[in-house]
């Protein structure tokens, strides 16, 4: 099973759940798997400086600017982006199951966005076989730190993540389909400390009831 069960419970707010809701939650991480698999695309850049003091990726309109990038990407000679989406099936599995069973929706959007960080653990494990000889940074994303998510389309155009994939990225800067995750990992000759920590860098930080009560999970500390 590629789902993180750990996850998607801490997504429900209910990582000591009682036996009855872990066997819930694994079917419908069982079920879900049967339907729909990640699909990913990722592309390498050289980086290099823009006169504002921003990392550009060469042959790509796209730059970074800000503390995180600075942080994540300043021992870099190079850098990947990917784009990570269970894609438009996940959609459509999630909107019927809503009309019939409410629970089991809420159920399911946990178990999506676990199988969602599931894919962009195998992405990365594949841009760190064919990128051998560069040590890889924790990936990170738009909305992340300082990053905006004003930078999603870009990415997602640079990646040619909507002509390979279907993502497409609405006025507002979310991504379509909704299981979709966007991460830029840089690429360094020397290797890279880990860091990426806490409620700010969490895949789930939008959805979080623990955060949303002001306390956290204890598990990205």
């Amino acid at each position: 099973m590629l789902t993180d069960l750990d996850m998607a419970l801490r997504c429900l707010r209910a990582g000591s759940a009682d036996e009855a809701l872990r066997a819930a939650v694994r079917e419908t991480a069982e079920a879900l798997e049967k339907k729909v698999t990640p699909r990913w695309v990722w592309r390498a850049f050289d980086l290099n400086r823009t006169a504002d003091g921003g990392i550009g990726f060469t042959s790509a309109a796209l730059t970074l600017t800000g503390d995180l990038a600075e942080r994540m990407l300043g021992d870099c000679e190079r850098a990947a982006l990917l784009v990570c989406t269970l894609g438009a099936g996940y959609d459509a599995l999630f909107r019927a199951w809503e009309k019939r069973d409410m629970a089991r929706a809420v159920i399911m959007d946990a178990c999506g966005s676990a199988l969602t960080e599931a894919g962009c653990d195998g992405a990365e494990e594949e841009i760190r076989v064919n990128c051998s000889g560069w040590h890889l940074t924790d990936r990170f994303s738009p909305g992340y730190g300082d990053l905006p998510l004003g930078l999603q389309k870009a990415l997602v155009r640079a990646a040619d993540a909507e002509r390979r994939l279907g993502v497409t990225v609405t006025e507002t800067d979310l991504l379509v389909p909704v299981k979709t995750v966007t991460a830029v990992i840089g690429l360094s000759r020397r290797p890279q400390p880990a860091r990426i920590r806490g409620c700010g860098y969490c895949a789930l930080r939008e959805s979080c009831v623990y955060r949303k009560e002001g306390s956290n999970c204890g598990a990205s500390a």
